[in-house]
């Protein structure tokens, strides 16, 4: 027992295809000989996690608050603005899988430094475009770095902040909540300083998204993403095969609740503000709004994750905040003027399920390259469930002339949402349930 004891608390070097070491220390032996060579990384590291999560979300938030002037100046009809609130939930299906692959093969730094490129690149591009099909191309560039980046977010704070995940997720959370409402308030006034143009409003994104690729240039070489979090997990790294996810029953839970909370999510960010435009609100006030919706998020989104990984059971946690995205759907459509800015605080309470169940991603694996699996799995397969969602939304108001049957629609997902988030919050892991 003695020896077995010194072994586990002794650090692990582990060669890298570079031939450099990387120390594996359990929580017992993780404090840092050597503080300013272990410090800077880290601290680094922090940065470029906030500054990333600050980008997730203004491609498409800075696009709801304009989209009137981008289907004016494109010519699109209601379905094809719904087509266009549905494509972000269609490449985060479909690049996100590819998130672990490449992870694997090029290391998660050089994954999401590419992936703030694309936003960047994406974000620069689209506005200028001219035609439909080309602003469509160059959207999905931009939301392809944000789905490779969604789905190694979880991992790279499992295995660089093992002890801290609920901290660290809050963290992340917290800027990519901050972000999506600082593009929703900002933009269209930003756009009148700057001459009126759309296009220059929705371009001067892609300079916060430039500043996002400096921090992980020196992680670019890095093929793993970080020490690991501890010897065992080490030797679970090389000699276990890769899980059978879809085995798992809890995997499956989390994943159609990511799907469901994605959708209201997303027909949020597109459809809010033209629902409150709709109702005579003016523009202005509008995007506020959608911001207050959005800035809900930032305290929120660092409280619940630290609250959730101190709960044996996160169930409650899912139906007070779906308690409360019911309630703000009743009043969007009894009274989407006089209480506006009620139903915006409880929508915004609502959305804060994206932060929760990025934290049960972390709590539902016992190691990273579990977390990394059930981050893909689930992300991808929930953003594949959601993309009918706002095509569905721009179909039903175009059709129906109103709101009633939308609104009807986001109210009525809420349910099953609430259900299978009960089930994914149970204390249990993947790793045992794949195994049966």
């Amino acid at each position: 027992m003695a020896g077995e004891e010194t072994r586990t608390k002794t650090s692990t070097r582990i060669r890298t295809h570079g031939e450099r070491t990387h120390e594996a220390r359990t929580p017992e032996s993780r404090t840092p000989t050597g503080p300013a060579t272990r410090a800077w990384p880290i601290r680094l590291l922090m940065l470029g996690i906030v500054l990333t999560a600050l980008n997730l979300r203004p491609a498409i938030t800075s696009l709801g608050a304009l989209l009137e002037e981008v289907r004016d100046g494109l010519g699109m009809s209601g379905s094809l603005a719904g087509l266009l609130t549905s494509v972000p939930p269609l490449c985060f299906a479909v690049f996100g899988v590819m998130a672990p692959r490449l992870a694997r093969r090029f290391g998660p730094g050089a994954v999401v430094c590419a992936g703030m490129a694309a936003i960047t690149a994406g974000l620069l591009i689209r506005p200028y475009t001219g035609s439909t099909a080309g602003f469509l191309a160059a959207s999905a560039l931009a939301l392809m770095g944000i789905a490779v980046s969604n789905v190694l977010m979880p991992v790279i704070v499992k295995r660089w902040f093992p002890d801290r995940v609920g901290s660290m997720t809050g963290l992340y959370s917290m800027a990519l909540a901050l972000g999506t409402a600082s593009a929703a308030a900002v933009t269209v006034p930003m756009t009148e300083r700057l001459g009126g143009s759309w296009q220059t409003g929705l371009a001067v994104w892609a300079a916060l998204a430039a500043t996002a690729v400096l921090p992980w240039i020196p992680f670019v070489r890095d093929r793993g993403a970080g020490p690991p979090a501890s010897t065992q997990e080490s030797h679970a790294r090389v000699d276990a095969p890769p899980l059978r996810i879809t085995r798992s029953r809890t995997s499956w839970a989390l994943a159609v609740y990511f799907g469901l909370q994605a959708t209201g999510a997303y027909i949020t960010m597109g459809w809010m503000a033209q629902i409150f435009r709709d109702a005579g609100v003016h523009a202005g006030t509008a995007g506020l709004l959608l911001a207050v919706t959005m800035v809900m998020g930032v305290p929120l989104a660092f409280v619940i994750p630290r609250l959730a990984t101190r709960l044996p059971h996160q169930g409650p946690i899912v139906l007070a905040l779906g308690a409360c995205g019911l309630a703000g759907y009743a009043g969007l459509y009894l009274a989407p003027v006089a209480g506006s800015w009620a139903w915006a605080l409880l929508l915004g309470v609502s959305n804060c399920s994206f932060p929760l169940a990025l934290t049960m991603v972390g709590m539902r694996a016992r190691t990273s390259t579990g977390v990394a699996q059930l981050s893909g799995f689930a992300q991808s397969t929930g953003y594949l469930i959601s993309i009918p969602g706002p095509l569905l939304v721009g179909v039903l108001y175009q059709h129906s002339g109103g709101w009633g049957l939308p609104i009807a629609l986001m109210a009525g997902l809420m349910i099953p949402q609430m259900a299978v988030g009960v089930l994914a919050g149970r204390d249990r892991t993947v790793e045992d349930e794949a195994a049966r």
